[in-house]
């Protein structure tokens, strides 16, 4: 798989970050402070990836819509809440992205998240400038539409089969899967192997910094 990309799309949550316990909570908060039903943890773990929006409309699509946007409120406020920083990033998650860069790899993210949360989250953990392009739900199509990574591509000049994708749900390979591009999973996030490896990734890690060791 050597020399086979030019073009490395991350993921953010559970990916490069370990924050999916932290955002099983905070969903678990928002839905107990607004009166609904609280999920298990693997059913709020089952929607991370989604825009928070999708998301609570995934949890509770009986809600009308002015319960879901007291839901989204409340789940971004405690979620911002906590302070995170580079130590937040998964085992050798910064110097992988450094080695990247220094070897040429373009570098992106395409996530879940708001502008906003990420970046906060960037500037947290001091890999802003590590990515040339970071794509994000709220301004742009929500995962698995393959919009935001239609729009990476776009920008970056790169071939889609020079492009990789890199995630830890089945809503990052589905999207890749939409994209028609490659997709490697993780399994440090929100699904387990056994549901990743479904979507047909080229492999599945058990953790990202991993990837140094294959491309």
């Amino acid at each position: 798989m050597k020399n086979k990309f030019d073009l490395i799309i991350f993921d953010w949550d559970g990916t490069l970050i370990n924050s999916i316990d932290w955002i099983t909570s905070c969903l678990q908060h928002a839905t107990a402070q607004c009166d609904c039903p609280i999920p298990e943890a693997q059913a709020a773990k089952d929607v991370i990836g989604l825009s928070i929006k999708k998301a609570m409309q995934a949890l509770f699509p009986e809600a009308d819509k002015q319960t879901r946007e007291q839901l989204v409120a409340c789940y971004s406020h405690h979620y911002l809440s906590k302070q995170i920083s580079k130590d937040d990033l998964f085992p050798g998650v910064y110097e992988m992205l450094v080695q990247l860069n220094e070897a040429g790899y373009q570098l992106a993210v395409a996530t879940g998240k708001t502008r906003a949360g990420l970046r906060q989250a960037l500037q947290a953990t001091e890999t802003e400038d590590l990515f040339c392009i970071t794509r994000c739900a709220d301004e742009t199509a929500s995962k698995p539409d393959p919009r935001m990574l239609r729009e990476i591509i776009q920008y970056t000049n790169a071939a889609e089969d020079r492009t990789l994708m890199i995630g830890d749900s089945i809503h990052d390979l589905q999207m890749a899967l939409n994209a028609h591009i490659s997709a490697i999973a993780v399994s440090c996030g929100a699904h387990s192997e056994e549901f990743l490896q479904q979507y047909n990734p080229l492999l599945c890690l058990q953790q990202p910094a991993e990837l140094l060791n294959i491309i």
